[in-house]
């Protein structure tokens, strides 16, 4: 018997979990059922799971080694909220980035490959906006034509932070732009091909230009295919109630927050599970 009951939410990304609780949540078989549910599903949402910040850290560790590198922003270790309140958070500022669709860890500070999975728990939601976004980047690559797989095979991207922070703030200060530029830029193949023998596509904010191409006709072409990745039809879009967990793998998944007002009480707590595959 299944250790989760789980459910298709779309044909494309996301299914809902049922059936856990604390006992469940202890059993030493989960952390491989969640992460073959997340294999096949790209997305796992956990309604009213209600986990407190120990519980959910403790939940992750089964998924893989919990990143500890934001620590000092919550009293629980490995956990960092998500929230633009400036009082939670000290680096909400760069927080608006989130409302455009990416990969997380395509701009690390030095060469530590894209998380594994990332975990959100709802502890206050938005009145009006604030539903996050999920989109398959293994889909992305799949519904390309032959003669589209075959082009882009070789193509390389040059991504930073300095990409996805122009798209909120498109007239920085200098010393804004010199913290920006203060990251290192990465160069990754357009097509991420896995362990796991998928392939999907490496998009989102942080792509700032394709190596060897016009930087406009190579920008164009990003644009036209993150547009194609995340159409309506291929998008599942989660509207938080305070206690719902979401799990996404961040390796084959682009995601964003939908804007909400700059005043609002939303705060997610995050926890990161450390990636083990670079992009390759």
């Amino acid at each position: 018997m299944s250790l989760l009951t789980i459910n298709k939410l779309t044909a494309s990304v996301g299914a809902e979990v049922t059936g856990l609780d604390s006992e469940s949540l202890a059993d030493d078989t989960l952390g491989q059922a969640v992460l073959d549910a997340l294999e096949d599903n790209g997305v796992l949402v956990f309604p009213d799971l209600h986990l407190d910040p120990e519980a959910q850290v403790a939940f992750c560790r089964r998924l893989g080694e919990v990143d500890h590198s934001s620590d000092g922003h919550h009293p629980v270790a490995g956990i960092y909220p998500v929230t633009l309140d400036k009082s939670k958070n000290s680096s909400a500022a760069y927080l608006r980035a989130t409302f455009d669709w990416h990969i997380d860890g395509c701009t690390p500070t030095n060469d530590e490959p894209p998380q594994k999975a990332t975990v959100l728990s709802a502890v206050q939601v938005a009145e009006r906006g604030g539903e996050t976004e999920f989109a398959s980047a293994y889909g992305a690559y799949d519904e390309l034509s032959d003669d589209e797989k075959e082009r882009f095979a070789s193509l390389r991207v040059v991504h930073s932070l300095e990409a996805s922070q122009r798209r909120v703030n498109p007239d920085p200060t200098p010393e804004e732009l010199a913290r920006w530029r203060a990251r290192p830029t990465h160069e990754h193949p357009l097509v991420w091909t896995h362990r796991s023998g998928r392939k999907s596509l490496v998009l989102g904010a942080s792509a700032d230009y394709v190596v060897g191409m016009d930087r406009d006709a190579g920008r164009a072409l990003l644009a036209e295919l993150l547009d194609r990745a995340t159409g309506a039809d291929k998008v599942y879009s989660h509207q938080w109630s305070v206690g719902d967990t979401v799990i996404w793998d961040n390796r084959g998944v682009l995601h964003r927050a939908a804007p909400y007002d700059p005043d609002s009480p939303r705060e997610m707590l995050r926890t990161t599970v450390l990636g083990d595959e670079p992009i390759q």
